[in-house]
């Protein structure tokens, strides 16, 4: 059985095709159509997936998608009539840029849209509602637990903003969630809105801005959020406005008072901005843990899977391992609303029609791939001269040229579901060099100078440079430097002292895996410097966009496929800025 997971009219638009049970193909718009947290109807995804006339939609058994309409319109109505007049403001598109009015009617949104592509006469599978945290509870159905305990946090779904589900099996159970305005996501969303940066985009800048603050503003802050009995708390709306304004006025003159002005897109960060994003921090990992702590106690379980846009918070992931009593935590590659597809798929795969499960998810690998004939076509293109190595040579080449300080391109495979490069959409530096850090983060990504870079290090490894309590390959962990190794790895370790790992293992990913072996063979550190392979755009995903971002940044190498490039004449670099493509980011 072949189901199709689609959404569209939400940010992060895109597919997932699950085939008895086993993800297939997992798409997200933006790759394609260049378009950062694109609305759009991924039109794009459905053509690569299906063909130009979506003929392969026949196959599909199913549609499912990750948000249920009839809830969302009760909820969204019931926010609406409490705050009138001023919730009248909701209805504008300006006030809520993550979602298109058009959501509260996705279904015929959907048919709609597909019908342009199939044509009119073509029969569609019918189309199933899921709800939008169950999509995220999802998650649970391809970890390696047999039971646990699951998490979900975000901005809102329909009708929940955090929700505590129950897994075991082939069966999950919610058993009690937050209203869509008590929503922890929200007020992460906005105060990073407050500190200049963008909200629904930025917050991770957010996190990692916090290290480098301090703790005078974290009594005050806790004034925001109240922690309540049973798990539970509540937001201070008499600091926020987003329940009668959304985006337009999210904050009140009261929230002004204490923090003050807020800063400028591209203002000075001063200390009092550091204090900020401290305090917030340090408050949504307060948040996190009181919802975790009671919800073992209520129901003792070992382990726990964390899902939706909270669950992207690697400092607050490694603090449940470290201070609760859960023991094993996994967060999919795709915890973000880029995995709600799959997960409406894989809830009505198990928890509707009742399947085993048989599958568990131990790479994020799930996006396209691209032919040798494509790549050099691409290089012909642009006008590069290129080599083209065995595996073996390749490897060899580029984990000297990392050791000599270079920057390289790492263009492999079919690219990663989610919002972090793991290995096949990845620039790759030598985290030795304390000055790797600046160099990538002013010359190549051009972006603020206090955002760290994930190390991604051998599985078997990880032990010896990170204090890691288990594996993790979807860097959704900060776990802190070994105090001994923090001099082997400057360029990886954040001013806090830690570092967001990703471990790779040999059965995940056997090229990344030897390229860091290679490495750590040379130099005695099997760490690699890595981050995504893009600058100020969507991750690449074509080898058309790798060519044009080498070209178009200071890396010294271009590995894309087994084709190793370090030609940057001027003929090509002028194609790189004529050719560039970028959509709103």
């Amino acid at each position: 059985m072949r189901i199709l997971g689609l959404v569209s009219a939400t940010h992060d638009s895109g597919l997932a095709i699950l085939e008895d049970g086993k993800p297939r193909l997992v798409l997200e718009e933006e790759r394609l159509n260049r378009e950062k947290r694109t609305t759009a109807f991924p039109r794009q995804s459905v053509i690569e997936a299906f063909g130009a006339g979506g003929a392969g939609l026949r196959d599909i058994d199913v549609i499912t998608t990750p948000w249920d309409q009839s809830r969302l319109r009760v909820n969204f109505g019931r926010v609406l009539l409490a705050g009138l007049p001023h919730s009248l403001n909701l209805l504008r598109k300006s006030s809520h840029t993550p979602q298109r009015n058009e959501i509260v009617r996705l279904n015929a949104v959907l048919s709609r849209r597909l019908r342009r592509i199939t044509g009119e006469e073509f029969e569609l599978p019918r189309i199933v509602p899921v709800g939008h945290h169950d999509a995220h509870a999802a998650a649970f159905f391809v970890s390696p637990f047999e039971e646990a305990n699951i998490l979900v946090m975000d901005g809102f779904g329909d009708d929940a903003s955090t929700s505590i589900y129950s897994g075991h099996g082939n069966r999950v159970e919610r058993r009690w969630s937050e209203g869509i305005l008590d929503s922890l996501g929200l007020v992460y969303t906005f105060v990073t809105k407050y500190l200049g940066f963008k909200g629904f985009s930025d917050e991770g800048k957010v996190m990692a801005l916090a290290a480098c603050g301090d703790d005078s503003y974290v009594a005050r802050f806790w004034d925001l959020i109240k922690l309540l009995d049973d798990g539970r708390y509540a937001v201070d709306m008499s600091y926020f406005n987003y329940g009668k304004y959304g985006e337009l006025k999210p904050l009140t003159a009261k929230f002004y008072d204490v923090f003050g002005p807020a800063r400028p897109p591209g203002g000075i960060l001063e200390d009092r901005h550091l204090a900020v994003a401290y305090a917030l921090q340090a408050v949504t990992e307060g948040v996190v843990l009181h919802v975790v702590r009671e919800m073992t106690s209520q129901r003792p379980c070992e382990n726990l899977v964390l899902s939706g846009g909270v669950a992207l918070n690697c400092v607050a992931n490694a603090r449940i391992l470290e201070d609760t009593d859960v023991k094993r935590v996994w967060v999919p590659p795709c915890a973000s609303d880029t995995g709600a597809p799959l997960g409406s798929a894989l809830w009505h795969w198990h928890q509707t029609l009742g399947k085993p499960r048989g599958f568990e998810l131990t790479h994020a690998y799930y996006g396209l791939e691209y032919a040798d004939t494509q790549i050099a076509q691409a290089l012909n293109e642009a006008g590069l001269e290129s080599e083209l190595l065995e595996e073996g040579e390749l490897i060899e080449r580029v984990a000297r040229d990392l050791a000599d300080g270079k920057i390289v391109g790492w263009f492999q495979g079919r690219f990663e579901m989610g919002p972090r490069a793991l290995g096949n959409r990845s620039i790759l530096a030598d985290p030795r060099k304390p000055e790797m850090r600046d160099i990538l983060n002013a010359k190549i990504k051009h972006r603020e100078a206090f955002r760290p870079f994930a190390p991604s290090i051998l599985e078997d490894r990880a032990t010896e440079f990170f204090d890691v309590l288990q594996p993790d390959p979807f860097m959704t962990l900060a776990p802190r430097v070994q105090p001994d190794k923090q001099t082997k790895l400057p360029a990886a370790v954040h001013v806090d002292g830690t570092g967001r790992i990703q471990t790779v293992s040999r059965e995940a990913n056997r090229r990344y895996y030897d390229l860091i072996e290679a490495f750590g063979q040379l130099t005695g550190v099997p760490v690699l410097l890595n981050t995504s392979f893009n600058r100020q755009e969507p991750i690449v995903s074509r080898p058309s966009e790798a060519v044009s971002c080498y070209l178009r940044t200071g890396m010294d190498v271009l590995a894309i496929g087994n084709r190793y490039v370090t030609d940057r004449n001027a003929k090509a670099q002028d194609w790189a800025q004529r050719t560039f493509v970028r959509g709103p980011i």
